[in-house]
């Protein structure tokens, strides 16, 4: 039993079952055995890999989409760059060279940000930057951002931000808690009291018994402020995480370990725990601030940047391996068959404003 496992039984058996959003926030971000606040959770010798770890062209594209967004608004001067969620840095050290290529002047003019709660992402961080001519600093959230246009970008950001679950049992819906079994091992029961269906975010009128409906008020707070911001101040935002365009019924919350899959109630504070976004969700809230919210799927976005033509550059002069792998690394990225229709994309602007890859208005 892992030692945060021994504090959620005690702390069930003295008050009861807790929701899943409790579990799944004590799971990541307990300060002593959180996930997040003990683990290194990025790359092959931890337990997942994210799109900037896989290839530079991510990070260049993504960056090459916050120069265009910064165009598009109207070259403002002074403005942020802020990465929210920034893993080990690699997608912000990617950026910030191709931003310095891009215009000399926006690299050396702007402030550079990263939004970081946990300590020890935030010193792996550092050191991933040492090397950048750039000041950055650290933030543990928008709030303590400069008051003044923003350019923000959030990688597999709100996968990993709580969930409140609610499951249809009998005539009406019920929270899902985590309680004890009677062997004293954590396992979800239907919780106490209905609630009204009317707050789901579908029509769930015709789901069968045991099906699960997911929402995130901790989601939809963290997606207004960032609006709110720039509804203020202006700016442009680019979201990316795995999700679904539409909402829907199903439980989707899941736990990684060792690049492998496991029970979300086997391991607390040293899985992975995430769920699945739902991007139409934030939209809405994006639109409710007066901004136009763009989405799409990861390959779409990718492919409408010109990451076909990137890795053409790019392997022009290399050796046939190197091509090869550029070839697997767009695949993997954009491919239909992997992060290209699982992963999603949320692109926010001012009302009217284009930015490549996405319409005038969505």
């Amino acid at each position: 039993m892992t030692p945060l496992k021994t504090r959620i039984v005690g702390l069930i058996e003295a008050l009861g079952p807790i929701p899943v959003n409790e579990y799944m926030a004590l799971c990541l971000f307990d300060t002593e055995h959180g996930y997040y606040m003990t683990r290194e959770p990025f790359g092959a010798a931890g337990d997942f890999i994210t799109a900037p770890e896989i290839s530079q062209m991510f990070g260049e594209l993504v960056g090459v989409w916050i120069y265009q967004a910064w165009l598009a608004v109207g070259r403002p001067m002074p403005v942020t760059v802020a990465e929210i969620g920034p893993g080990r840095g690699t997608l912000m050290k990617d950026m910030l060279r191709t931003l310095s290529r891009l215009d000399p002047d926006l690299a050396n003019g702007a402030a550079f940000a990263m939004i970081e709660t946990s300590p020890r992402l935030a010193e792996i961080q550092k050191r991933t930057l040492a090397a950048t001519p750039f000041s950055v600093s650290w933030h543990e959230t928008i709030d303590t951002l400069p008051q003044q246009p923003l350019l923000i970008v959030g990688n597999e950001l709100f996968d990993a931000v709580p969930i409140r679950q609610f499951i249809r049992a009998g005539a009406g819906w019920r929270e899902r808690m985590v309680g004890l079994d009677d062997a004293h091992d954590l396992r979800f029961f239907a919780g106490a009291g209905s609630i009204d269906p009317t707050l789901l975010p579908v029509d769930a009128a015709e789901a069968p018994q045991g099906a699960v409906v997911e929402v995130s008020p901790a989601r939809a707070a963290l997606m207004a402020a960032i609006a709110q911001r720039l509804e203020t101040h202006g700016g442009a935002g680019l979201f990316l995480d795995y999700g679904h365009l539409q909402p829907g019924v199903g439980d989707t919350m899941q736990a990684l370990r060792r690049h492998s899959h496991e029970d979300v109630l086997a391991t607390p504070g040293e899985a992975d725990l995430t769920s699945h976004v739902d991007f139409a969700g934030l939209a809405a809230i994006v639109r409710a601030h007066g901004l136009d919210a763009h989405l799409s799927t990861q390959g779409d976005f990718l492919l409408g940047m010109g990451i076909l033509e990137r890795a053409g550059r790019l392997g022009a002069d290399a050796d046939q391996a190197t091509r090869e792998r550029l070839a697997g690394d767009v695949e993997r990225l954009a491919g239909p068959q992997a992060m290209g229709e699982l992963f999603k994309v949320l692109g926010v602007v001012t009302r009217g404003v284009a930015v490549r890859p996405f319409a005038t208005a969505d």
